[in-house]
């Protein structure tokens, strides 16, 4: 399993939705950017809880967040096209002429929608407080159902969002349905009637082969109205979503794609064939779309649980077994092809069945070649991550496993997999706990991204080694940090044990921030004692302290000492409150 500490980025992978006002700020190594102009701190994250399981990657890949350059900038034209109208119960009527790319254009008028966000990001070193608020935009377009689906990037930590259709002066209030981050997708929807008026739904196509062409159609920079460029499929394979850190399958095309048309269709014929969501800078027109099998599967999941339900994983780190020394080593016959199984995360149903060193030879009834592919469509290969990913949640697959010179048959149960550590915390306020000043948070990797630009080599070395590399033992297991101190006579002297993991409450493991804050609250002895990394220790007279958070809160003019998710239930903000003055 490859591990990159410190290397100069390839060129660079960026999201494309684009900014109107608000601060730029840029993140540690990755390749690539997505295309909405709103510049975010993302990363690579090389994790076993992914989808799938993961042969090597990068690690932390800085994202550099950088304003694409326009190129290409294609004019709309006309083409015949029957119009397609909205009926009262809401469903589209009417049929799109077959035609090739210039029909494109006109499916594109009546479908492919700007969004305006307002969006307003926490603030990871003081929780209790959010970051000014930033405009962006970005493009979406109608699928059946009165919907809009767009990328996850172009509202992630939304406050507002409208949305305007091409040809009127009129915005109009969206209201978001179900956001995926993972998947880099989410889904508006539009309560006026008024906006519905002549709109048409785009259909859903298929994968398309090499060398097909396609044409994005969106609202990149550089001007207002709708713009539409063409280019050819170049390549399709599992990538590193930026946004969501996760290897899920995209298409690459050549067509040039610029911040603003994030969340528009990259169309095939009459039909759409992905969601443009990233390009690679330093390189000449390259661009990335989700294709059509990871839409689907973020769609299906909404409609059948009204809301996102992730991708599946099984929670393995495995190893290629290219070598032949390595085949031998473990008796494989010499047509048998596998990887082998590194590392498997507790909380995974294959924990329960696989062994480390046993080597998987088929997913499904699909045999792994040596390098973890399985064939895709006509001569061309794919990573097997992509057959977990594409599973729904809860169902089962078999796995032809090789064990101890024989093979085995085994049912796995496949889930998404939460992570010890989140790669990303969008769209919910961050949780935190104050008491004599201390702030404690769990460790997440946004809180390692307000470090700077170059966090993954300035931010604190223990706390990045545990995001990139430990597993959770067991549920709902957190690490909490020591954030800092709120300077007060109460804990004078303790300032610099701050970035510290706590380990311990009163001699009690801690195993999260709601256990943190039982054991804190619910003490009944005089003292209070925290135990540190490093053996550090925290030792606190409990009545003073508790005196001593009220006055601190009130100094520093933080609303509350515990963060929402933390308040228990039936218990109020003045309970709260009254608690910290006791």
């Amino acid at each position: 399993m490859q591990r990159l500490i410190s290397r100069p980025p390839p060129p660079t992978l960026r999201s494309l939705s684009s900014v109107l006002r608000g601060p730029t700020t840029t993140t540690a190594p990755s390749p690539f950017h997505h295309h909405h102009h709103l510049r975010r701190r993302r990363h690579h994250h090389h994790s076993i809880s992914g989808a799938g399981a993961t042969i090597s990657g990068y690690p932390f890949a800085s994202i550099e967040r950088k304003e694409g350059a326009l190129r290409n900038m294609v004019r709309p034209t006309s083409s015949s096209v029957e119009e397609k109208g909205c009926d009262d119960e809401g469903e589209w009527r009417g049929k799109v002429d077959e035609g090739g790319l210039g029909s494109a254009v006109e499916i594109a008028l009546d479908s492919v929608v700007k969004i305006f966000t307002v969006s307003s990001s926490p603030n990871y070193f003081l929780p209790w407080q959010n970051k000014s608020q930033r405009e962006s935009m970005g493009s979406g377009f109608v699928i059946t159902g009165r919907r809009i689906l767009t990328n996850a990037h172009v509202l992630a930590d939304h406050t507002f969002v409208l949305v305007r259709k091409h040809g009127s002066p009129t915005k109009y209030r969206a209201e978001v349905q179900a956001i995926g981050h993972e998947c880099d997708l989410a889904v508006l929807v539009v309560e006026s009637e008024e906006f519905w008026q002549g709109m048409a739904f785009l259909e859903l196509g298929d994968i398309p082969f090499l060398q097909e062409e396609v044409a994005v159609v969106g609202y990149p920079q550089g001007g207002d109205n709708i713009s539409v460029t063409k280019g050819v499929v170049s390549r399709v394979e599992p990538t590193q979503y930026v946004h969501g850190a996760t290897q899920l399958m995209a298409i690459q095309i050549d067509a040039a794609i610029n911040p603003g048309n994030s969340g528009g269709p990259a169309i095939m014929g009459n039909k759409v064939a992905g969601v443009a969501f990233q390009n690679l800078s330093g390189a000449e027109n390259i661009g990335y779309i989700i294709p059509v099998p990871v839409i689907k599967h973020f769609i299906s999941g909404v409609e059948h649980s009204g809301k996102y339900v992730g991708f599946c994983s099984m929670g393995l780190s495995c190893q290629s077994m290219e070598n032949v020394q390595l085949r031998k080593h473990f008796r494989m016959h010499p047509k048998m092809t596998g990887v082998l199984v590194s590392k498997i995360n507790p909380l995974s149903d294959a924990h329960k069945i696989l062994r480390k060193d046993d080597i998987l030879l088929a997913f499904d009834g699909v045999p792994i070649a040596n390098d973890g592919t399985v064939p895709f469509r006509n001569r061309e290969r794919i990573t097997f991550d992509h057959l977990v990913s594409m599973k729904k949640p809860n169902e089962k697959a078999v796995v032809r496993v090789w064990r101890d010179g024989k093979e085995h048959d085994f049912t796995l149960t496949l889930s998404p997999l939460q992570q010890l550590v989140p790669v990303h915390q969008f769209d919910k306020l961050p949780t935190y706990y104050i008491f004599a000043g201390l702030v404690f948070v769990p460790l997440t990797q946004p809180y390692l991204h307000e470090f700077g630009e170059d966090w993954y080599n300035i931010s604190p070395r223990k706390l990045c080694e545990r995001a990139l590399r430990e597993l959770p033992k067991k549920p709902g297991e957190q690490h909490v940090i020591l954030s800092q101190v709120l300077m007060d006579d109460i804990n004078a002297g303790y300032e610099r044990l701050a970035e510290l993991q706590v380990k311990k409450v009163n001699g009690v493991e801690v195993d999260n921030m709601k256990h943190l804050c039982q054991l804190v609250e619910d003490g009944k002895e005089e003292n209070l004692r925290f135990d540190l990394d490093d053996d550090r220790v925290i030792a606190l007279n409990y009545s003073k302290a508790k005196l001593a958070t009220s006055r601190i809160m009130e100094r520093h003019r933080i609303p509350s000492a515990k963060s929402k998710d933390l308040i228990r239930d039936g218990q109020t903000k003045e309970q709260i409150v009254a608690v910290s003055k006791l």
